[in-house]
């Protein structure tokens, strides 16, 4: 949830890119233990499961790791063929 009026601003980023910015510290809010530990995988760091709601307010910077190509099937621990996960940056202004 975004706290209203606000601005998003998305982009595109390499997984590099997240890790180095998650490197101080980081609060994860993915709610599939699946989906947390291949991302945790890709990042080099572990990454926990954590359902949890989120509001964004100003001055918020969010990392999204989006699955693409299907969803992951249960207990997998590899991305399946042809399903990709794509990391996203979400400014909040």
């Amino acid at each position: 949830m975004v706290a209203c009026p606000a601005t998003v601003k998305f982009e595109e980023v390499a997984a590099s890119t997240v890790a180095s910015a998650l490197a101080g510290g980081f609060i994860s809010a993915i709610g599939h233990a699946d989906t947390a530990k291949i991302v945790g995988t890709l990042l080099g760091t572990e990454v926990a499961m954590n359902r949890v709601n989120v509001t964004l307010t100003a001055d918020t910077e969010l990392y999204i790791a989006q699955v693409v190509g299907g969803r992951l099937p249960e207990g997998c621990t590899t991305l399946p063929e042809g399903v990709t996960i794509r990391f996203i940056r979400a400014i909040i202004a």
